[in-house]
C-alpha cells in the first residue's frame, strides 16, 4: 500500500482554511476586536507566504476566539463553516486525484500546517480519515487556546510523518506528495514523487529545476 499525502490549503481547496475560518469567526461574532483580529492575521500569512512565519504565534492568535469553548459548539460552528465556505472551494481535480488513490488502494493522507479543529472535518468531508495537523490543546471538554506536540509546519510534516509510519523511510520513497507551497520542501523532497499544485513562485521554480509534475486546479 502506497502513501498518497496531500497538503490541504490552496492545494485540495482554494484558499486557506485558517484565515478563511478566521474571518468565519468574525461574521458569525466569536471575534471581540475583528479589525486588529484580522489585520494581525493577514500580516501573519504575509510571513508564511515567504517562509518566516511563527506558527506558534498564529495559532496562539487564531486560538483567542475558540479559548473556553466546548468541544461541542466549535465542532458545530465548523461544521457550518465546511458546508458554507469550505465545500464550494474543493478543486473538481483534488476530488479527482483522491478517488484515483484510493481506487489504487493507497493510503491517503492529509497532512497540514493547520489546526486538527479544522483539518480532520474537512478531511471527512473529503472522505480521507487520516490527517496530520497541528495539534490544540483541550481540558475538561473546552479548548485552553494553546496546541500540543510537534507542529505539522516545515521540518514538522517530516517528523511527524514519521511518526506515523514508525519512521520507516522506505514508505517515503514509494510515496506521492501533492502541495502548493515552497514551505513543504522539507517533506516534497524526501518522497519519491513530489507534486507541485498550484505552487507558488519558489516552488514552480524549484519543481521546473526538479522536473517534478506541475499541475493546476481549479
Amino acid at each position: 500500500m502506497k502513501l498518497a499525502l496531500f497538503d490541504l490549503d490552496e492545494t485540495l481547496i482554494s484558499g486557506d482554511c485558517s484565515s478563511l475560518w478566521s474571518a468565519y469567526m468574525v461574521a458569525n461574532g466569536w471575534v471581540a476586536d475583528e479589525q486588529a483580529f484580522l489585520q494581525q492575521d493577514a500580516a501573519l500569512m504575509q510571513q508564511y507566504a515567504v517562509g518566516k512565519m511563527d506558527m506558534q504565534e498564529y495559532m496562539r492568535c487564531t486560538l483567542v476566539p475558540l479559548t473556553g469553548r466546548s468541544e461541542s459548539d466549535v465542532a458545530a460552528m465548523v461544521a457550518g463553516y465546511i458546508q458554507a465556505v469550505i465545500a464550494p472551494r474543493i478543486y473538481a481535480q483534488a476530488r479527482e486525484c483522491l478517488a484515483a488513490h484510493r481506487a489504487q488502494g493507497d493510503r491517503t493522507v492529509i497532512i497540514s500546517a493547520s489546526g486538527e479543529h479544522l483539518v480532520r472535518p474537512i478531511a471527512r468531508y473529503l472522505g480521507v480519515e487520516e490527517t496530520l495537523a497541528i495539534g490544540v490543546e483541550i481540558k475538561d471538554g473546552r479548548f485552553t487556546g494553546a496546541t500540543q506536540g510537534t507542529m505539522t509546519y516545515r521540518e514538522g510534516k517530516v517528523s511527524r510523518l514519521l511518526e506515523l509510519i514508525n519512521q520507516d523511510d522506505s514508505l517515503l520513497q514509494q510515496a506521492s506528495f501533492y502541495s502548493d507551497s515552497h514551505n513543504d520542501l522539507p517533506l516534497l523532497t524526501r518522497v519519491g514523487q513530489p507534486v507541485a499544485v498550484n505552487p507558488d513562485a519558489i516552488l514552480l521554480q524549484h519543481a521546473r529545476q526538479a522536473g517534478w509534475p506541475v499541475y493546476a486546479w481549479r
